[in-house]
């Protein structure tokens, strides 16, 4: 009797331990899962965080970058015009010329040739040499303003590249110029 006793005892123990250890295992089991679902959220979360800062990255590099080339395109194209048979700066073309210091500042990088240019008066040789005199006059300011004369090279096409083939005072004028192109 005494054995059915402790056999009773230990049976009870027995079941009540699997019981403890069914239950227990159920309640981790539904645990991890919840906490793989919150881990599973949290990392969603974070990635949707971490693909809308790279987006808006992205969107800030491709705002700056159209920025930057906008800017380089107007410092190439507002070139500075010279008086007939003149490589003077005039006040308008110092006044440009301080604009274009700002850009040069800002682009430590960048070097720039500049380009001298003439209307089709004159002769070959003269022009050539009236167009060097407009560029040198041009870079010589320019380092008076703090611009490294090693970021900066002449170049003279006298006549040969007219921004306006025209014949008249004004497309004179237009091709009477020193051009800055951005290397």
């Amino acid at each position: 009797m005494k054995r059915k006793i402790w056999l009773n005892v230990l049976l009870a123990v027995l079941v009540a331990g699997l019981f403890f250890t069914v239950s227990c295992a159920k309640k981790e089991v539904v645990s991890d899962a919840g906490t793989v679902k919150q881990a599973s959220a949290a990392k969603s979360a974070d990635d949707a965080d971490a693909k809308a800062k790279a987006d808006a990255a992205a969107k800030e590099a491709a705002a700056a970058a159209a920025k930057l080339a906008a800017a380089k395109k107007a410092f190439e194209n507002e070139d500075v015009h010279f008086d007939y048979d003149s490589s003077d700066l005039t006040a308008a073309a110092k006044t440009l010329l301080k604009d274009k210091v700002a850009w040069l500042t800002a682009n430590a990088s960048a070097g720039v040739n500049i380009e001298g240019h003439c209307d089709e008066r004159g002769t070959t040789e003269y022009n050539l040499a009236l167009g060097e005199r407009r560029a040198t006059a041009v870079k010589a300011y320019l380092v008076d303003l703090g611009i490294a004369a090693a970021r900066m090279n002449t170049i003279s096409f006298g006549e040969e590249k007219p921004m306006d083939k025209g014949k008249t005072e004004l497309a004179y004028a237009m091709n009477r110029r020193a051009h800055f192109v951005v290397k």
